[in-house]
């Protein structure tokens, strides 16, 4: 099945439901993964990592002429803000500035709305088809959206069993936002991969825990975004994502969304950013209850 499933974008556009993740991959690694899933594997969905680093905010199109450079491309299907945090772009390192004090060197008076701002004039010029949000809870858009012309269409969170956020999701819905689940298998050595509660679906419909583990998530009607440079991992994944979505049942989906409220709730990303994002499941977070 080529392409595998599709969701439609509040653009217009379909965007495959099954993207190869390649964050953190070695260069030389891939350039083969790649190419695999694209020639083999069926993916026409690659997810290159290439986003509006946090050290780029006040200068955007700047950001991205790089980035279509060092791509080779004319134009990106979909471009995303990485966080919603403005970095001192003259600070001490490139993408992760820091203060003399070891705390991360945050522009505080920097509005995302004026990111997005120069995300829509990019949009307009043609230079990206669709643009989104990364990392940002009902709290940062909720600032954005009333500023905006084009309401984003993807928002890329980490999602996952354990990590579902449940409301964040309904709130997405809700403003015609669809969700990317980076990480949808954990983290390496993730409990995920041997959850009784997986592990008896699992063996009910003969598929892999991973399988179910992203059936649930596509299930659920969001992206999925497995990272991996090997390819029989790469055919799996994509295949086995298929054939677990077909196969899971509502309420098979209604049982897996409890676990996570029922204790096994873990959130693997936290950048100690020293800003107050709005997430649930965070230490220091406020979330904004709508």
């Amino acid at each position: 099945m080529a392409g595998g499933p599709t969701i439609k974008l509040n653009s217009g556009t379909e965007i495959p439901a099954i993207g190869l993740g390649t964050w953190q991959s070695k260069p030389e690694e891939v350039i083969s993964a790649v190419e695999y899933a694209l020639k083999e594997a069926g993916y026409r969905h690659i997810d290159c990592a290439c986003k509006l680093w946090s050290t780029r905010h006040q200068d955007v199109e700047v950001a991205l002429d790089e980035s279509l450079s060092a791509l080779g491309v004319e134009y990106l299907d979909l471009y995303l803000v990485h966080w919603p945090i403005c970095l001192n772009p003259k600070g001490n390192h490139p993408n992760f500035p820091t203060r003399p004090d070891g705390t991360r060197d945050v522009i505080h008076d920097w509005p995302i709305w004026k990111t997005w701002e120069q995300m829509e004039a990019v949009l307009k010029k043609g230079k990206v088809k669709a643009i989104g949000v990364s990392n940002a809870s009902e709290k940062i858009l909720e600032e954005l959206l009333p500023h905006v012309s084009v309401v984003p269409a993807v928002d890329q969170l980490e999602l996952h069993l354990y990590n579902p956020q449940h409301e964040l999701l309904d709130y997405l819905k809700s403003k015609g936002i669809v969700a990317q689940a980076y990480s949808p298998l954990g983290s390496t050595n993730s409990p995920l991969h041997t959850d009784e509660h997986v592990t008896d679906i699992a063996k009910k419909y003969e598929l892999s825990n991973t399988d179910v583990l992203l059936g649930y998530l596509l299930a659920k009607g969001m992206v999925v975004l497995p990272k991996s440079v090997t390819p029989a991992r790469i055919s799996s994944n994509f295949e086995g994502a298929i054939a677990a979505l077909n196969k899971l049942s509502k309420e098979d989906v209604e049982a897996l969304d409890k676990l996570a409220p029922s204790g096994k709730q873990k959130r693997i990303i936290m950048p100690p950013w020293g800003v107050d994002l709005g997430f649930r499941n965070w230490p220091g977070q406020s979330p904004l209850i709508l």
